[in-house]
């Protein structure tokens, strides 16, 4: 993998470069489309190429290895084969699946036992068994096991987690380099700065990590519980360490104006549920704000879902049509949203781009901001 940092914007931190993998090219800052069991919820390949324009997908460890398994993913030639996607796709650890499962999981100094969520049954992940996964999956980029630590952790906790993390990333490092993906296309390993909410140790687990060389670096364990100013924090203090040559991945994030926050920072990827899970639930993002389609006022609204949106889904159906779809559970409903929430946030991340380039990122980012938090 390789990554070219091609320009800085003069008054802030953001940046626009070219991350260039053996399945294509990604313009960074970059949102990617969550892709849990090797699908994009609702949203076909050609839809996500064509309209919504991802240039990478993300894919779920955890899921992936309960449902379809790893034997039947060898056998397809890994995920691009399997469900035909062709352009550069990351995968995550199951680290955070793992701390979701609180109640059906434990963890040791070998690694975590969990239960499935599916049927109960008992597995066990280690730094080194994720890593064979990683590379059955065959992911351009894989990502290190750790322990994503809850946002309103103590002090002792947190420092713990670290502890155990960190000893994880090393396990992780080793299996990474003597082992090759199976198909023939070459994978990078990102490690994960941890830490929670503490200056000190997210410090330290940023210099760590910086320390170990790898081609890309990301930053975990935020938007889970913290207040979002501590994120905008711990991003900033992070990315101070962090190569300005390698790119910077903020796992799990977030609203559109996370993004740009976190943009301005230094963040070059993103992904998130959030365009997907909220669609489906009737909640629109737009370049003029918020829409909630369940409510009355977009009932007889026959204009466009987005006056001047980016899918085809905003030119050929209405407000009213949308909302009339989302209150009667019809799937379309859930497919219009999921497209045009994707389309958008693939829009805004790219537009960001344009303005680092342009060189006005730091005056187009207030007002847009202003936009996309406005409730319509």
């Amino acid at each position: 993998m390789d990554f070219q940092l091609l320009h800085t914007d003069p008054r802030s931190n953001a940046r626009a470069g070219v991350i260039t993998t053996d399945h294509g090219k990604v313009e960074t800052p970059v949102f990617m489309p969550v892709g849990t069991v090797g699908s994009v919820k609702a949203v076909h390949i050609n839809e996500l190429k064509e309209d919504i324009g991802a240039e990478i997908i993300l894919g779920n460890t955890y899921h992936l290895y309960l449902r379809p398994g790893l034997d039947i993913l060898q056998q397809a030639g890994g995920l691009h084969r399997f469900n035909s996607w062709n352009r550069p796709m990351l995968t995550d650890s199951g680290g955070f699946q793992v701390f979701s499962l609180t109640e059906n999981r434990k963890l040791t100094e070998e690694g975590a036992v969990f239960q499935s969520h599916i049927d109960g049954s008992r597995h066990f992940f280690t730094p080194e068994n994720v890593m064979d996964i990683q590379r059955i999956i065959g992911a351009d980029i894989m990502m290190a096991f750790d322990e994503c630590t809850p946002g309103d952790a103590d002090y002792a906790y947190a420092k713990k987690s670290l502890d155990l993390t960190e000893r994880w990333l090393e396990r992780c490092v080793t299996r990474f380099r003597e082992t090759e993906c199976p198909y023939g296309h070459s994978q990078a390993l990102f490690p994960i700065v941890q830490g929670c909410v503490y200056p000190d140790l997210r410090r330290r687990a940023a210099e760590n990590v910086a320390a170990i060389g790898a081609e890309g670096n990301a930053i975990g364990g935020l938007a889970v519980g913290e207040p979002t100013e501590k994120m905008y924090e711990m991003v900033e203090l992070v990315n101070e360490i962090l190569p300005k040559e390698k790119p910077r991945y903020l796992m799990g994030v977030g609203k559109p104006e996370n993004l740009l926050e976190a943009i301005e920072r230094g963040v070059d990827m993103f992904d998130c549920i959030m365009p997907t899970r909220n669609g489906r639930n009737g909640q629109i993002f737009t370049k003029q704000g918020i829409m909630n389609m369940r409510n009355e006022r977009w009932k007889n609204d026959f204009s466009p879902i987005e006056e001047e949106g980016e899918s085809f889904v905003d030119r050929l159906y209405s407000k009213a049509y949308l909302r009339h779809l989302i209150n009667v559970n019809e799937i379309l409903g859930l497919q219009i949203a999921s497209i045009h929430n994707l389309a958008f946030y693939v829009w805004l991340v790219k537009e960001a781009r344009r303005h680092i380039i342009a060189g006005d990122f730091s005056t187009w980012k207030p007002m847009m901001i202003e936009n996309v938090t406005r409730r319509l």
